[in-house]
């Protein structure tokens, strides 16, 4: 479980993040829904603890740990770079295994497993440096679940992915939930929110509209759709603003 409590975030004289507050449960998914800009990144790195909330509380199933701690309990996927291009696809997986502490037989498992699931197979002896974006976003996903972490923070992870690679994430990202892992899920593509997500969180401008899920939203609004009511929701906010 994931709890974020009142935190804001300022970045010289510009707030990314304004008193935001959430809850993701575990054995769910849950979608930060935002347009570009949104404070979605930023909220995603100070959950993993890459960055330091100005105020507020993050608690990782229940607890506000340190950060080295947080870090065993999450996985996160904020972007598809940082493999070791010189390395295969393999070697990246035992190499971040090793970083989070497994123990060689442990890790092995995991590695085959991964490569298994995420279809890694056929290339699992090629260098990261000839992979496509679809092939180096699994090895990333790959990488930020080696540990079994009993957190999962993704950050836009369809963004310039094929059908089969978005559909293939899916399918993964459904069979963690239903082992139980807590899933944050961060987008601007509604359909991928709507399929994907037990609880949204519509973020505008760094704070939260909405939340709860896309039925409950969209009955508080009065629409018909989740597009209609991140629309009129984001857009109050947005001429308060103006």
């Amino acid at each position: 479980m994931i709890q974020v409590q009142h935190v804001s975030k300022t970045f010289g004289c510009r707030a990314a993040v304004k008193d935001l507050s959430f809850e993701a449960r575990d054995a769910s998914i849950t979608g930060l829904l935002g347009s570009n800009g949104a404070g979605k990144t930023t909220t995603l790195r100070m959950v993993c603890g890459v960055l330091t909330p100005d105020s507020g509380t993050i608690r990782i199933d229940r607890e506000a740990e340190l950060v080295r701690a947080r870090r065993q309990r999450v996985g996160a996927l904020l972007d598809h770079t940082g493999l070791y291009s010189r390395l295969t696809v393999k070697e990246n997986l035992i190499y971040f295994g090793r970083l989070r502490g497994l123990y060689p037989d442990v890790l092995q498992h995991n590695v085959e497993r991964l490569i298994s699931i995420l279809g890694l197979r056929s290339i699992a002896d090629r260098r990261a440096s000839g992979l496509s974006q679809g092939e180096r976003m699994k090895v990333a996903l790959g990488r930020a679940v080696v540990h079994s972490p009993h957190n999962l923070l993704l950050d836009e992870p369809t963004n310039g992915l094929d059908v089969p690679t978005v559909r293939s994430l899916r399918e993964f990202l459904r069979e963690l939930r239903e082992a139980g892992t807590c899933i944050v899920f961060s987008s601007h593509v509604l359909d991928e929110v709507r399929i994907l997500c037990d609880n949204v969180v519509i973020v505008s401008y760094g704070a939260v509209v909405s939340q709860g899920s896309a039925a409950e939203i969209c009955s508080r609004t009065n629409t018909a759709s989740l597009e209609d009511a991140f629309v009129q929701l984001t857009s109050v906010v947005e001429s308060r603003i103006c």
